[in-house]
């Protein structure tokens, strides 16, 4: 059975907490599961999360700042330890090549498994595949920091009244999905466009064109929030989101399931950030990511 959900697997900004583990973040899309800005603790934190090294395809890292990204060594490690047995591959700044060499390399071991890296250098596609399309675009903080968005094809979807009426019943829907027409009468006539789901994940960014690219029109929006609304003139300095402006970003690109995350250790306090996220005019589906939580992606349109 195919699953589509995000495993939080830490909500931390800079430094950990008592209750925040360091930046981690899955997404698992029916066989694969790509890990995004994995932060120190990652490797224990997928362990207590049910997360195995073997689940992994793919590696994304947004930005060579430690909170996002001084985990890679680990999970290098533990996807070599492991034997994986599929490649995974690795998507990262292209600037930041010096830094992603020293954690792949950061100790001695034993490499037996194949990571492909594929350093992000310019908005575009960075994978095509049958169950998805990657992408990646340019944000506005202190080091170059790229967001993804993974998007299903669009499929179809089978209308049975539809089928009824032209007499079309068990292998034959197979058959018509297949070739497109079956006695006369075509694919079109019988179903409709059935919209692929989308995901986005946007890190540490001041607003910018990148950001809403990112978020338009998406099925979920993981986003950073790191400040209040009373800290805007903060964010701005150091390249971060409050979360009103994570919510109105949402609200303005239709996103049905906004995700806020990588709070600043001064709030105690995720009633705060949900909200301000209702009063910036979000008023889809609303989770204040905490550590180890499960976060399934909205039902189909």
């Amino acid at each position: 059975m195919s699953v589509r959900e995000l495993v939080v697997l830490g909500t931390a900004s800079q430094v950990p907490t008592r209750r925040r583990n360091h930046n981690g973040y899955v997404l698992r899309w029916d066989g694969e599961a790509l890990l995004f800005d994995p932060g120190e603790g990652t490797q224990r934190q997928m362990l207590r999360a049910g997360v195995a090294a073997h689940d992994l395809t793919r590696l994304c890292v947004t930005h060579f700042h430690g909170d996002h990204s001084l985990g890679l060594a680990g999970v290098i490690q533990r996807i070599n330890l492991d034997r994986v047995p599929h490649p995974v591959t690795a998507h990262y700044p292209a600037s930041g090549q010096r830094f992603f060499d020293r954690l792949r390399y950061a100790t001695a071991y034993r490499e037996t498994a194949e990571l492909r890296e594929e350093p992000v250098g310019a908005d575009g596609t960075l994978a095509a595949t049958a169950a998805y399309t990657l992408q990646a675009r340019r944000l506005s903080h202190p080091v170059e920091s790229y967001g993804y968005r993974l998007v299903e094809p669009d499929g179809r979807r089978m209308l049975p009244e539809r089928l009824a009426a032209h007499g079309i019943s068990g292998p034959d829907v197979g058959r018509i999905q297949r070739e497109g027409e079956l006695r006369g009468v075509t694919l079109d006539e019988v179903s409709e466009t059935r919209p692929g789901q989308s995901f986005a994940f946007v890190m540490d960014t001041r607003l910018c064109e990148g950001v809403h690219a990112l978020a338009e029109g998406c099925d979920m929006l993981v986003i950073e929030a790191t400040f209040l609304d009373e800290e805007e003139a903060l964010a701005q300095e150091y390249g971060h989101l409050t979360a009103g402006q994570a919510a109105s970003v949402a609200a303005r690109a239709g996103v049905r399931h906004l995700v806020l995350t990588h709070f600043s250790q001064r709030y105690d306090d995720p009633a705060r950030f949900a909200a301000q996220a209702r009063e910036a005019g979000f008023a889809g589906e609303l989770t204040v990511a905490e550590d180890l939580m499960r976060v399934p992606m909205p039902r189909r349109r």
